[in-house]
């Protein structure tokens, strides 16, 4: 069974191979080995080298074990934190909201000044 060749944009491509260097260059700082990395996040050294590749068919799953092992896990939480094109567009769904009309005084009321 031959795997699913996966097609992306050349952009989301771009961003995906500089995160596996940015991914290798942390491994690098920390002066971790692909065996101790491999080993500590359960995944095998080829998994590692598409990794670090940016290569798309890697399930995503590996990608957080990898940073797990870097003790880079807050990273995560920074995925897709900000959606301002969502937030843009909910915004644009709400309704005006029109002011109301001002309430006419009622016998006995009167306003002090």
């Amino acid at each position: 069974m031959s795997k699913k060749k996966i097609i992306i944009y050349p952009g989301a491509k771009r961003e995906l191979e500089a995160f596996g260097q940015r991914l290798r260059d942390a491994r690098l700082r920390r002066r971790f080995s692909k065996e101790l990395v491999c080993q500590r996040g359960q995944i095998s050294r080829p998994t590692l080298d598409r990794i670090e590749a940016g290569d798309p068919s890697v399930a995503f799953g590996n990608y957080i074990h990898v940073l797990r092992v870097l003790g880079m896990t807050e990273d995560i939480a920074l995925l897709a934190a900000e959606d301002t094109l969502g937030r843009k567009l909910q915004d644009e769904a709400l309704p005006l909201r029109k002011r109301a009309p001002k309430r006419l005084k009622t016998k006995g009321e009167h306003h002090e000044e």
